[in-house]
């Protein structure tokens, strides 16, 4: 829509529900009906670049996920001059994150039954994302939303803004994503598939069942080096009380080799989530979409048949720009007080300058992890409430250069 925003909606005072360096997210209310969603206001020019084309990938993807009840809700999109709303869903629970990091025990921590409802959920949404040739590349536990706070709400799938269309005939290669969450083919630069998501969902179940992260070192280096060396442990404290098929579970996504993992059907059925399903005696969310739904999928997936390109405008480096922000030393962090992540400026292959230490992290771990057969042992840290780790989204190029 073309049309004012603050036509239809009115913004509500208070905290934003989350702020990036080009994008913020406020709760808001639709003055025609009075229901309450949250706005995603969006740049469309970043650092010199048109990124237009990055967000309407992103509605898309939303378009094509309206299918899927496990994914946010798109509602609606205006475009103004400078900047783009997305009007999403709003998730009252709030992210994830803050039960993983509950002490086990403690009453806002989840059980291993609650583990097990949300995972499949989650795993619903996913499934319907890779049928759809879809992959996220960003999953964990900020951006995993939930209905309600209490009792535990429905799971929400967001914030699309590194997901990429993946095809067999063409192989796609890109080094993006959260470091303690990346599969082990991100960090060798080798194609990325859906097996590249179902690793971060191993990751993602380890945290939500022990409220560990399994490879998180005391710096990236580390993190990477635990990552490629496979360094994760399935004896800690935490895990002693466990369905043993819980383990299994874990071990099933979190394999070297892509081709090794589980998909998300194959999890779908495994016997650690059939036991809850059997319990609960439904079928899956999954099984049936309306029809109309189904063909408003259709519908968007023409749109996605390649990974968004960045138009000519977006390869010309504006060199004022660049070198005045690069004066400034400006230095992105993401911060999320309530539900919804952002993603940073829109990716570019152009050269960057940055320190010699970032630019050499992750090809210092990746040499040492090929070079020795030294088994470090893992470094598992746990989360800590104050102190979440949310740092801004990073990529870094084939050549090992960073950009933040």
């Amino acid at each position: 829509m073309n049309e004012p925003f603050t036509d239809h909606y009115s913004i509500l005072p208070g905290r934003e529900l989350g702020r990036g360096k080009f994008a913020v997210v406020r709760k808001c209310v639709e003055k025609r009906t009075g229901r309450e969603y949250a706005a995603k206001f969006m740049r469309k020019r970043r650092k010199g670049q048109d990124c237009r084309s990055e967000i309407v990938h992103e509605v898309a993807v939303l378009e094509l996920a309206r299918a899927s009840e496990r994914v946010v809700n798109l509602h609606q999109v205006y475009e103004m001059a400078s900047e783009m709303v997305l009007v999403l869903e709003f998730a009252a629970g709030g992210e994830i994150y803050f039960q993983c990091v509950a002490e086990r025990g403690e009453e806002e921590a989840f059980s291993e039954t609650e583990v097990k409802r949300l995972m499949r959920q989650i795993l619903e949404g996913v499934e319907f994302l890779h049928r759809n040739n879809v992959v996220h590349l960003d999953l964990k536990p900020q951006n995993i939303l939930l209905t309600r706070d209490a009792p535990v709400g429905d799971i929400k799938i967001v914030d699309f803004g590194l997901s990429r269309m993946v095809n067999s005939h063409k192989e796609l290669r890109e080094i993006m994503g959260t470091p303690e969450y990346v599969a082990p083919e991100i960090l060798n630069y080798e194609p990325i598939s859906t097996a590249t998501d179902m690793w971060s969902i191993g990751v993602l179940a380890y945290v939500m069942l022990t409220g560990v992260s399994p490879f998180l070192g005391d710096n990236k280096q580390e993190t990477f080096l635990n990552i490629s060396q496979l360094n994760v442990s399935y004896t800690e404290d935490e895990l002693l009380h466990l369905d043993r098929a819980a383990l299994a579970f874990m071990q099933a996504l979190l394999r070297k080799k892509p081709q090794e993992r589980a998909t998300a059907e194959q999890c779908l059925r495994h016997p650690w989530l059939q036991q809850i399903q059997e319990e609960a005696g439904q079928p899956s969310a999954s099984a049936a979409a309306a029809p109309e739904l189904q063909e408003a999928a259709s519908a968007s997936s023409a749109l996605l048949h390649s990974s968004p390109e960045e138009s000519p405008a977006a390869r010309e480096e504006n060199e004022d720009v660049e070198d005045e922000e690069e004066e400034e030393e400006v230095h992105e962090e993401l911060m999320v007080m309530a539900a919804y992540t952002l993603h940073g400026q829109c990716r570019h292959t152009t050269t960057t300058t940055t320190s010699s230490s970032e630019k050499e992290v992750l090809a210092a771990a990746v040499a040492a992890a090929a070079a020795t057969g030294q088994q470090q042992k893992a470094v598992s840290k746990r989360f800590k409430f104050e102190e979440p780790f949310i740092g801004g989204l990073q990529e870094i190029l084939p050549t090992g250069e960073f950009i933040c």
